[in-house]
């Protein structure tokens, strides 16, 4: 019987999914977060695209590690021991969820979890008890990371679009990598994080528009969820579905692993 659950946040950078992340790691008891970004290769290893950087592609990554660290997850419900958190070190700015909310979707999940409810005893239904990982990364549902999906058990997805995305990524200072730090250049979302993103995702949407409409029969092939409504939700909608979301999938998924 695997020691954790595994929720899966993917969606184009800057698009809200580490924020998210965190927020339900303070929601859900037993949970903690394993962030893709963590994943890179050295920076000397990174993959260059017109004679620049690409951090934003899956040749950047080192998937059989990601793989190693989602067996040890299910075997022993812990953060991996030889992983060392650089993605925790980054800011993603000031919460822009009232804490009122945050409080009571906690509370939420509290009564969601007492005797007669459909979350009692999920995370208590193994030895030592069951945890929660948080998993959140900007090509989890991609063709190259096909190996690595079916350790994802429940899988969210977030929609963004070119504006907000390129407005949030070019508001950053930069990233904490495993050799120094990153700063993006001029021109990076234009030149490698927008066309990366449409290029890995254009096969989730109606008419490769990433913009547009969620091809439906797709989402349901793969099980991947994404939230309803306009492309640019509030934090505050995202978290109230994502909450949502998870404690009706809980449920199903602790009953089959």
């Amino acid at each position: 019987m695997a020691k954790a659950v595994v929720v899966g946040i993917s969606g184009c950078s800057s698009s809200g999914k580490t924020t998210l992340s965190r927020l339900l790691r303070d929601i859900f008891p037993n949970a903690f977060v394993l962030h893709e970004d963590d994943f890179y290769k050295a920076d000397t290893e990174i993959p260059k695209k017109d004679d620049v950087l690409d951090w934003d592609c899956a040749e950047s990554l080192s998937i059989p590690d990601i793989v190693k660290s989602l067996d040890h997850i299910s075997q022993h419900g812990t953060f991996p021991p030889d992983l060392d958190s650089k993605e925790d070190q980054n800011s993603v700015g000031k919460c822009p969820v009232p804490d009122a909310k945050i409080e009571s979707l906690k509370a939420k999940v509290k009564g969601w979890m007492e005797p007669g409810n459909p979350g009692h005893g999920i995370f208590d239904s193994v030895p030592d008890g069951r945890r929660l990982c948080i998993f959140d990364g900007f090509l989890l549902y991609s063709e190259p990371m096909a190996p690595i999906q079916s350790q994802i058990d429940i899988k969210l997805f977030l929609r963004a679009s070119y504006a907000k995305a390129k407005a949030r990524r070019e508001a950053r200072s930069g990233y904490v990598t495993l050799e120094g730090f990153w700063a993006d250049p001029p021109g990076y979302v234009d030149k490698i994080v927008w066309p990366n993103y449409v290029e890995d995702h254009k096969w989730m949407f109606e008419n490769g528009d990433v913009e547009g409409k969620l091809k439906d029969e797709v989402l349901r092939e793969r099980n991947i969820h994404s939230q309803p409504g306009p492309c640019d939700e509030e934090l505050t909608m995202t978290l109230e579905w994502a909450v949502e979301l998870i404690m009706q999938q809980l449920p199903l998924v602790a009953a089959r692993i």
